[in-house]
């Protein structure tokens, strides 16, 4: 199974400080699928265009079967993630950000700023999660069983989840 991570931050693309979130990304979904995993990383300023093109890439050129985008949900000046994965999604999947957004506010206050969305673009499902790694550890967890389901009914396969 090829999955995709991103993260998008113009600090830690700038080497000001190292990506934490994709490797956590990684921890989880590794320890989740029984299938092997061929990992994509892709560390991305905050820029809109790029990232539109980056998940045009990550989908129709190089298939992968899943894109999880971590960091600019927020409603700063800087923060697009979702506008850029809606303008190449075919279908949104609004559950997966109703669910981190819930998850996360019994935790955070202000987890309800977050405009994470989620969606299908041919034969993949994209992701948008939180840029944190411990709201990565919290939200995803939660998503497996809906990403297993959704590749089934997207890309006729289904990943079996460790028990």
């Amino acid at each position: 199974m090829k999955i995709a991570r991103v993260k998008l931050s113009d600090r830690a693309a700038a080497g000001v400080y190292p990506d934490a979130s994709g490797p956590e990304i990684e921890r989880i979904v590794a320890d989740a699928f029984l299938e092997p995993i061929e990992w994509v990383r892709v560390l991305l300023p905050d820029d809109r265009s790029q990232l539109v093109a980056t998940l045009r890439r990550l989908v129709d050129e190089e298939h992968c079967s899943i894109v999880l985008t971590a960091g600019g949900t927020g409603p700063s000046a800087r923060d697009f993630t979702p506008e850029a994965t809606r303008a190449v999604l075919e279908k949104e999947l609004p559950g997966f950000g109703e669910v981190m957004r819930l998850t996360s506010y019994a935790k955070v206050k202000t987890a309800i700023l977050s405009r994470a969305t989620a969606g299908v673009r041919g034969h993949s499902l994209i992701i948008n999660l939180p840029g944190n790694p411990k709201a990565v550890g919290e939200c995803l967890p939660l998503l497996l069983p809906a990403i297993a389901e959704a590749l089934d009914h997207i890309a006729g396969f289904r990943p079996k989840l460790r028990a």
